[in-house]
């Protein structure tokens, strides 16, 4: 008896207190990533990190979405040096109301994304960005699977 009442508050707890789950990307190019992200999809930055003159931290806010930025060291204490892209092997994926839409937008803006088909119910675009992070945006669609979309 004690041990389910245990639970039930330890589950009642950790649903109320945790909010949102934000990625950290560590990036080569601050000035680069934030081009790209600004200048891409959109993102705004809400909060900054200057260290020394030099912003090494941000995070990035677009609707409901956010991420954050972090410029790694290359050389001195607590560098950090990947063998290769930071971002391989590492993506995310962004709900959208109208994924066409945003790919018509960063498109419009020189950005490189996939063109959009339907996958699982959902129009999705792919973009990559300059540390070879994947951002996918998907929207709900009743469209058939495996469509793919042409202007």
């Amino acid at each position: 008896m004690y041990s389910e009442k245990l639970n039930m508050n330890f589950e009642t707890k950790i649903k109320s207190n945790v909010q949102q789950a934000v990625p950290l990307f560590a990036v080569s190019d601050m000035e680069q990533s934030l081009r790209y992200y600004i200048d891409g999809p959109g993102f705004k930055m809400i909060n900054k990190w200057v260290d020394k003159g030099r912003l090494r931290w941000c995070w990035l806010q677009n609707g409901g979405a956010a991420l954050m930025l972090q410029e790694f060291k290359k050389e001195g204490h607590d560098s950090y040096v990947p063998e290769g892209k930071p971002g391989l092997g590492v993506s995310i994926n962004f709900q959208c109301e109208d994924v066409l839409a945003i790919y018509r937008e960063v498109i419009s803006r020189g950005i490189l994304a996939k063109r959009p088909f339907v996958g699982n119910g959902m129009w999705v675009t792919e973009l990559s960005d300059p540390d070879g992070y994947k951002l996918f945006f998907g929207s709900q669609t009743d469209v058939p699977e495996e469509t793919e979309f042409s202007e």
